[in-house]
């Protein structure tokens, strides 16, 4: 028998062929009120990836002579892998990388969307059903957006990277709740607000900074998902039950870590440039190591920082795994800050912009 470890009633789950639980006329009566104040909200950032008034992909930019990303932050362009390759070239490889991150960010908005889809197909309580349909619709619209951004830029997304699709494949395919929300609602969409706030902050392109706002918008309740989930569940958790969470949590971390941003799977970039990856791995090596790592981990919007800090706000992580996490970050300094996510202010700003847009905005059907 599945394990999901929910601990509250309103995480109860029924297997995922089982319709006829949905029909239960008790059931309807029980609804929780925990996530009311996110649905609720849902209207106050609404936005339509088809809807020009929002983002217009028509915006020009020549990703053949502009950095869409500054160069500073490809670890390709830090090595001797730049001296290969004219100013020209440099753009194109910056570029491409680019293209390669924002495919992954269009593969986890896809993996979102399924893993939320498939929570609606067991979860019991009303409430909780509610939810997990309206993020799946909220992440059905970031896969249209990325999906039209990659597309006005470069034509296609690259193919999922080995790892991450491994992972998110498993995420979808898991049939305990713990691992869904806490590999996809904590650990991915941590992961997402990170990679999100650093983009905005960062990027040359004005329709790709608006583009993470608005996404980081809906990112922001996704997450307060998870942290409620966090609140209700790992206080109550047994010895055991708690060893499983945080192993797993673990484990997830180290492969996106290790994997996410890696050379090997990314060789369909260097073959373009005539650059065989194992010498564009030994050239990063060089210029790139576990101390220059651990460095980038003290930036706030460092996407592998905010997923750490989630975990540790939320009670995951205690001195069993502490040491993984040590070993990149400074957990003594992070235990110190508020429970704040990096991207929260980024996003209270777009939903204050989207009020404003779709005040004037008319209703379908008003005359």
């Amino acid at each position: 028998m599945t394990d999901h470890i929910t601990q509250d009633p309103i995480y109860n789950t029924v297997n995922r062929d089982d319709f006829p639980a949905m029909l239960d006329v008790d059931r309807y009566g029980t609804r929780t009120a925990a996530f009311d104040g996110i649905i609720s909200a849902t209207h106050d950032h609404f936005w339509d990836p088809l809807d020009a008034t929002y983002l217009d992909f028509s915006s020009p930019f020549d990703i053949s002579s502009d950095y869409i990303m500054p160069p500073e932050t490809i670890p390709e362009l830090q090595s001797a892998v730049a001296d290969r390759l004219d100013e020209g070239q440099k753009i194109q490889l910056a570029n491409e990388s680019t293209r390669w991150s924002l495919s992954a960010i269009l593969h986890g908005e896809q993996g979102a969307l399924s893993l939320s889809a498939s929570l609606c197909h067991i979860m019991v309580d009303p409430g909780a059903q509610e939810y997990a349909s309206n993020q799946t619709r909220e992440e059905a619209r970031h896969v249209t957006a990325f999906s039209r951004y990659i597309g006005a830029r470069w034509g296609r997304p690259y193919p999922v990277g080995e790892a991450f699709g491994e992972l998110l494949n498993e995420l979808v395919g898991a049939e305990e709740v713990y691992k869904k929300l806490v590999g996809m609602q904590m650990l991915v969409e941590g992961l997402a607000m990170g990679a999100f706030a650093n983009i905005h902050a960062k990027t040359n392109d004005p329709l790709l900074k608006r583009l993470t706002q608005l996404v980081m918008t809906d990112e922001a309740f996704h997450h307060k998902f998870g942290k409620i989930w966090a609140d209700k569940t790992i206080p109550k958790l047994t010895a055991e039950e708690h060893a499983r969470v945080e192993d797993w949590a673990a484990r997830c971390f180290e492969t996106v870590l290790f994997n996410l941003i890696n050379i090997r799977q990314k060789r369909v970039i260097y073959e373009q440039f005539g650059l065989e990856w194992e010498w564009v791995r030994d050239a990063c090596r060089e210029v790139f190591t576990d101390a220059d790592r651990r460095e980038t981990l003290k930036e706030s919007t460092n996407i592998f920082r905010v997923l750490v800090k989630t975990l540790l706000k939320s009670g995951i992580i205690t001195d069993r795994t502490r040491p993984i996490y040590s070993h990149w970050v400074d957990m003594e300094e992070m235990a110190g800050e508020n429970e704040d996510m990096v991207g929260y202010a980024i996003a209270d700003e777009g939903i204050e912009y989207l009020r404003g847009l779709n005040a004037g905005r008319k209703v379908i059907g008003q005359k």
